[in-house]
């Protein structure tokens, strides 16, 4: 057997956190086994399904590197096989046609509830057999009454649900279109979905859905239900929890890997290890490993693990993500992957790397004045003058005789080195942190140094 797990997101807004972990969970379970994962788009609520939700959906997942195999299904496309499944039921005995009014409805639930009883609906269309002219009506399945219906579920292990607690749902609306339940059953059989990883909110509608696949005479796919994620707080996860959109990741600065790490050990483990490469999550991912309670969201640890990724990245592929939210010309200036060579080991993501490579392309117009006041005096002035000469003259300028120089000075001053280095840092680059001196100066190079020194000197003297 093949297997086949497919990820079928609704159109209605963004890729949250716990779809892009369902997707990879789903994707990872078929590339461990050698399977396929495809996509399905269920955009049958017309009303609040858009191209825009779509297409950001589709986004998400492959800037997490998560492909698919076949060209995606678009579940409002399928309604004729939807009706087909509902005709099929209504010809067999298994669904009919129910007249009931929503006030019926509604005064059959608030009797229920007066009793003490569950509300429901009570089967009272199940054996009717007129069909008043012109009245609405929808169609429902004819659940079992009696005996129970079981998920054996490879994460939660069996659960049980009695039949007598599922009441008809509806297969078809007044309106002709396919609920949830119906329409899910007969594209996962049609697409030949052999396990379907989800949320294990969706775990209610399962045994309806094993009773629709039992009626219909078609295969039932195992079930995998993942806990779902909570804050840290153990509150269902909200955006209070911090950034919840897999597009808000990436805005941030955050790289795929280190996302896509974060979310395998969301709810899977594979002893205490955290740090797993793509290839490894394939390898060692297995539903079985699915701890069954809900996982906690933790936000320094994914910042620890995005760390983690940014500095073991090689900085030439980190050039182009840089250069996006850089949105400079770096033409002009030294060689950006050195220039990132220089700030993994201090940045946590993207924006950081960006934010602290801007001042090698960009010359400071202004300078920190907490930073000014606390390292300039008047002692400072000969110290930076001595240098610019060192410098104006030396025969080859790099960051080693930049250094030499700043510490020749400083022992003829008899003052530590940073009573020089930190005026010298705070003039080219405007800030009092920055990568190493040496390693600043050296990357901006002779002339750019020597312009920004004396542009400096000359705005903070007068």
């Amino acid at each position: 057997m093949t297997v086949r797990t497919r990820f079928a997101p609704s159109p209605t807004g963004m890729l949250h956190i716990g779809g892009a972990r369902t997707a990879l969970f789903s994707w990872l379970y078929a590339r461990h086994h050698g399977g396929q994962f495809v996509l399905r788009i269920e955009d049958t609520d017309r009303e609040r399904s858009t191209d825009e939700a779509t297409q950001v959906i589709l986004d998400g997942l492959q800037w997490l590197g998560i492909d698919w195999d076949e060209e995606p299904v678009f579940q409002a496309a399928r309604q004729a096989q939807h009706i087909a499944a509902v005709e099929k039921l209504l010809a067999s005995g298994q669904a009919y046609r129910c007249y009931c009014s929503k006030d019926e409805l509604d005064a059959m639930r608030e009797a229920q509830r007066a009793a003490g009883k569950k509300p429901m609906y009570d089967g009272r269309c199940r054996h009717r057999h007129d069909a008043p002219d012109d009245q609405p009506y929808v169609i429902r399945f004819r659940s079992p009454d009696a005996g129970e219906t079981i998920v054996n579920d490879l994460v939660l292990g069996p659960v049980e649900f009695p039949n007598c607690e599922l009441d008809d749902l509806i297969l078809l609306r007044s309106d002709g279109t396919p609920t949830y339940n119906l329409a899910v059953v007969v594209d996962d059989a049609d697409m030949g979905i052999t396990h379907v990883v989800r949320g294990s909110d969706h775990l209610n509608n399962t045994p309806r859905q094993i009773q629709l696949y039992q009626a219909l005479g078609l295969p039932i796919p195992a079930f995998a239900h993942i806990p779902l994620i909570h804050g840290p707080d153990g509150a269902k996860m909200s955006k209070r929890h911090g950034a919840v959109a897999i597009t808000e990741y990436r805005q941030q600065g955050y790289l795929p890997d280190a996302v896509n790490n974060y979310l395998a050990r969301l709810g899977w483990s594979h002893g205490d290890e955290e740090v797993f490469s793509r290839q490894q999550l394939i390898e060692l991912f297995d539903l079985a490993q699915v701890g069954k309670g809900a996982a906690r969201f933790d936000q320094q640890k994914l910042d620890w693990l995005n760390g983690h990724y940014l500095r073991e990245a090689d900085p030439a592929d980190l050039v182009d993500d840089v250069q996006q939210f850089l949105n400079l010309d770096t033409s002009h200036g030294p060689a950006l992957a050195a220039v990132i060579a220089s700030l993994q080991e201090r940045s946590k993501n993207l924006v950081d790397l960006a934010n602290g490579a801007r001042f090698f392309y960009v010359a400071p117009s202004e300078y920190q004045e907490k930073a000014v006041k606390k390292n300039f005096r008047d002692t400072t002035w000969p110290l930076l003058e001595q240098f610019l000469a060192a410098i104006e003259t030396m025969p080859e300028f790099n960051g080693e005789a930049a250094h030499a120089a700043i510490a020749e000075i400083c022992a003829d001053a008899e003052v530590n080195m940073g009573k020089l280095a930190q005026p010298i840092r705070i003039l080219v680059t405007g800030v009092p942190v920055s990568p190493p001196i040496d390693v600043t100066l050296e990357l901006l190079g002779r002339n750019e140094t020597i312009a920004r020194l004396k542009r400096g000197m000359e705005a903070l003297r007068s």
